[in-house]
């Protein structure tokens, strides 16, 4: 934990201190961490879209008052009734502010909410983020849903276009299971076809997007890659899930634990076509 400089004086009371906590916790610079614009129906989406590309989350306290915690957490002030809440570093047990970006009187036993940074997995929060060891491959199989529960199909070609998806996909017209107009990394994903065959598991029964063959998928997190002529960005592993069970087999969720393929922006509108060459950029 350090003090930074809390970032855009034009920006409100809860962006401005958030994004100077997020930046203390983590030790980082305070210009790398997002800053929502001031009408954003969602600024918290942002923030758990940049920590989710490091493999990072918040996890609510549910009891902040009482929460005792050897190690820094982000905890919700009530600062009054115009400004509403601004963010401070909270630590210890019994906890405290242990320290504020923001000039204010407010103490801690004004505190309504808090949360934790916290890695995703412990384990794989300490390794080096993987080295690109498989930099090109290719589109083995192309797969869209019409619908959240529905059947996947293959196809051949799919038009991919940006903050949306594929077309003829559920998610490009926002009735995915996660559809949110303001969450990152599900305009497309992809699975290694290595997986699918350790796992005996088709396609279609995958549920991603694109099925690729020789490139390393798990390197591309945070990093710009094409499938053919379309610009993507790796935004984080694509995990399992309990509903992907549900849709698949018992046992699934477990077998796909960091197998589960990459989750993406589209940067670009183009044709994305199978046996198109997948490369980083």
């Amino acid at each position: 934990m350090r003090d930074v400089t809390a970032a855009l004086p034009d920006a409100p009371l809860l962006q401005r201190s958030v994004v100077a906590c997020l930046a203390s916790i983590l030790e980082r610079d305070v210009a790398d961490v997002p800053v929502p614009a001031a009408d954003h129906p969602e600024p918290w989406t942002v923030w758990r879209n940049w920590l989710a590309m490091h493999g990072l989350g918040l996890v609510p306290v549910a009891d902040p008052q009482g929460f005792n915690w050897p190690g820094p957490w982000l905890a919700l002030l009530r600062a009054d009734a115009h400004a509403g809440h601004v963010a401070v570093v909270a630590f210890g047990s019994p906890p405290g502010v242990a320290w504020r970006p923001l000039p204010g009187a407010e103490a801690f036993d004004a505190v309504e909410a808090g949360y934790v940074v916290a890695a995703a997995d412990p384990v794989l929060a300490g390794r080096r983020p993987a080295e690109q060891r498989r930099p090109s491959g290719r589109v083995d199989a192309i797969v869209v849903a019409p619908d959240a529960c529905a059947p996947a199909v293959l196809v051949e070609e799919a038009r991919a276009e940006p903050d949306r998806g594929l077309r003829g996909d559920r998610y490009f017209e926002q009735r995915g299971t996660f559809s949110n107009p303001h969450a990152r990394g599900i305009d497309l994903t992809l699975i290694d076809r290595e997986v699918l065959d350790d796992l005996s598991l088709a396609a279609v029964a995958a549920r991603r997007n694109l099925v690729t063959d020789g490139i390393d998928l798990e390197a591309l997190v945070g990093r710009r890659f094409r499938v053919g002529a379309v610009e993507c960005l790796g935004q984080r592993v694509c995990e399992p899930c309990a509903h992907l069970e549900r849709l698949t087999a018992p046992g699934m969720l477990r077998a796909l634990v960091h197998r589960g393929g990459l989750r993406a922006d589209i940067l670009t509108p183009g044709v994305i076509r199978v046996d198109d060459p997948v490369e980083a950029v």
